[in-house]
């Protein structure tokens, strides 16, 4: 079994005739947590979606768990181990609580079923409250904990969470960084996508900027949180 979950080399996407991934490579290792940052528009969710097969990409390889899979339909990465949270949530509004985490409900790609709807009940006592109210009567917060929890419930080897604090009060943001660190502590490898770059280098054993769609650092979270003029220079903080 390959040590790498999810690698990409070389890889370049296009929006139309913008070209929007420069040559990216990336790679997240089994258990490993990697904070990807950038300012706005920097290729972020571009390198993410061309990964899990959302983009076609247009040169360069993908591999998922030791698998070529450049290119694939999303549901075949999906089914390779890989859980994506994306920007915007992506509940069903018209299903309770119960029914999103239950349909998504399966075993690992080794048969484990770690994550039980009882299991995430206990990491979520939110949504254990609201087990019968429909996704559109959740609060954002909530919103979030159930797609993260949907996630979780396909008992995957690395969960990708993409803005997964954005618009939250600070005490729900909070809630949600114990969360993952949580995930974190069970083994899952992540990939973190957010704002907050103090709370992602917290959490994450390494980090990965993109400027204009090319990596320019790649680094643990001591070495980058220990150099803030590159901080202020790629990220603005």
């Amino acid at each position: 079994m390959s040590d790498s979950l999810l690698e990409a080399r070389d890889l370049h996407a296009y929006y139309g005739t913008s070209h929007v991934l420069h040559g990216v490579d990336f790679r997240v290792a089994r258990g490993e947590a990697v904070g990807l940052m950038g300012r706005n528009g920097m290729g972020k969710t571009t390198l993410l979606r061309a990964m899990l097969g959302l983009v076609k990409p247009r040169g360069g390889r993908v591999w998922v768990q030791g698998t070529p899979m450049t290119g694939a339909e999303p549901y075949r990465v999906a089914r390779r181990g890989i859980a994506y949270v994306p920007e915007g949530r992506g509940i069903f509004p018209n299903l309770t609580v119960r029914e999103n985490l239950v349909m998504a409900a399966r075993p690992g790609l080794d048969g484990r079923r770690a994550w039980t709807l009882d299991r995430v009940m206990g990491t979520f006592p939110r949504l254990g409250e609201r087990l019968e109210h429909g996704g559109a009567q959740l609060s954002g917060g909530e919103q979030q904990m159930l797609t993260i929890g949907r996630a979780l419930m396909t008992n995957p080897d690395l969960l990708i969470l993409d803005e997964a604090t954005e618009g939250l009060a600070p005490q729900i943001a909070a809630e949600i960084w114990r969360i993952i660190r949580d995930v974190k502590g069970h083994g899952i490898a992540t990939v973190i996508v957010d704002k907050n770059h103090a709370a992602v280098t917290s959490v994450t054993d390494r980090n990965v900027i993109l400027v204009k769609g090319r990596v320019v650092f790649t680094g643990d979270s001591s070495s980058l949180r220990a150099d803030p003029e590159l901080l202020q220079k790629h990220l603005g903080v």
